[in-house]
C-alpha cells in the first residue's frame, strides 16, 4: 500500500471518476486504474465497481469503509514528513461543519497564521465525525453544531446564534413572520441540528417535501442565487451564517415568531492536546466572534479566554 494509490483511491471516492481523478491528480487513466488495481490486490477485496462502457464508478460497501481509514492513512502520513523537516513548524489541525468553514472560521484562521511559526491543517466534517477524529487524536479542535458523548471527548459551548428566517425578494412578509405563514414547499432546508428538527416537525407535515433539502452551504448560496427562478424561496438559518450570506447575496433576513432555539455551536477536544495553539485559536476565535452582534461567545463563560 502506497501513498500514491491512496491518493488516488481518495480522489475517484470524491469525484466519482477515473477520468476525473486523473485530471485532478495530472496522471493518466491507465495509472489511476494501475494504482486502484494494486491498491485492492493489497487489501484483498475490490473497492470500486468499474461499470462497462459508464464514465462513473462506485465504491463497493469495502470501498466505503475505507474512506475513512484512507484518509488517517493520509494525515499520519503528513505527520510524519512533518517531522523530519528541518524548518518544522506548530501545525494546528482544526476542523468544523460547513457553514463555519464559509461565513466565520477564515478571519480566524488569517488572525491564528500571522503569528510566525504556526501552520494549520483543515478539514471539514459532520458533528459525527468530528467527534472520531478528534479522539483519535487527528484533529487538535473541531467546532460542531450537534452535542454527542464520546467517553474521550470534552465537549464545550463555544457560542450561540439565533436562528433567522432568510428569503429571496419575492415574499412580501412582515418584519416577525409566524412559521404558520410559511410555505415548506419553497423551504431550502439544511439539518442544523437535533433541536432543529424538532421545532421544524412541530410547524410542518412529515408528508411536506421542501424546494431543496441541502447539506452544504455552498449549496445554499447556488439556490438562493436563483431568484429569478424562483424568488419565493426561504430557509431557517443560524445568524452567523445568515448575515454575511444575506450580504453577499442581497437577501432578506427575518425573525421568527416562535422560531427555533438558538444554535449553540460546541468545540471538541480530545484526550492529547495541543495547550498554547488551542488557547491562541480561541483567542482568535473570541475576537472574531467580538466583531459579530449576531452571535454570542461563551468562551469566557467556559474559561477558555
Amino acid at each position: 500500500m502506497t501513498q500514491q494509490g491512496i491518493e488516488v483511491f481518495l480522489a475517484v471516492a470524491r469525484l466519482g471518476s477515473v477520468s476525473a481523478a486523473a485530471q485532478a491528480l495530472y496522471i493518466t487513466q491507465p495509472a489511476v486504474s494501475r494504482h486502484l488495481r494494486a491498491l485492492e490486490e493489497d487489501l484483498g477485496c475490490p473497492l470500486v465497481v468499474r461499470g462497462r462502457g459508464q464514465r462513473r464508478v462506485e465504491l463497493t460497501g469495502r470501498g466505503r469503509d475505507f474512506v475513512q481509514i484512507a484518509e488517517k492513512w493520509r494525515l499520519l502520513w503528513q505527520e510524519s514528513r512533518e517531522v523530519a523537516r528541518p524548518d518544522r513548524k506548530q501545525t494546528f489541525r482544526a476542523a468544523s461543519v460547513g457553514s463555519l468553514a464559509a461565513y466565520l472560521l477564515p478571519p480566524v484562521f488569517r488572525d491564528f497564521l500571522s503569528v510566525p511559526g504556526r501552520a494549520l491543517s483543515f478539514h471539514h466534517y459532520h458533528s459525527r465525525e468530528a467527534y472520531d477524529y478528534v479522539a483519535q487524536g487527528l484533529a487538535d479542535i473541531a467546532l460542531i453544531s450537534d452535542h454527542m458523548y464520546h467517553p474521550q471527548v470534552e465537549t464545550i459551548p463555544a457560542f450561540r446564534s439565533r436562528m433567522v428566517l432568510v428569503t429571496g425578494p419575492g415574499p412580501d412578509w412582515p418584519e416577525t413572520v409566524h412559521p404558520s405563514a410559511l410555505d415548506p414547499s419553497k423551504e431550502l432546508r439544511l439539518p442544523w441540528n437535533p433541536e432543529y428538527d424538532l421545532w421544524h416537525s412541530f410547524w410542518f407535515s412529515a408528508a411536506a417535501a421542501p424546494r431543496a433539502e441541502l447539506d452544504q452551504m455552498q449549496l445554499l448560496e447556488e439556490f438562493f442565487s436563483w431568484q429569478e427562478r424562483w424568488p419565493d424561496s426561504w430557509a431557517v438559518v443560524p445568524a452567523v451564517a445568515a448575515v454575511p450570506l444575506a450580504k453577499k447575496l442581497g437577501l432578506t433576513l427575518r425573525e421568527l415568531e416562535k422560531g427555533p432555539a438558538s444554535e449553540i455551536i460546541y468545540y471538541l477536544l480530545g484526550p492529547r492536546r495541543k495547550e498554547a495553539l488551542t488557547r491562541a485559536f480561541l483567542e482568535c476565535l473570541d475576537r472574531e466572534l467580538e466583531k459579530r452582534p449576531e452571535a454570542e461567545s461563551l468562551l469566557a463563560k467556559t474559561g477558555q479566554t
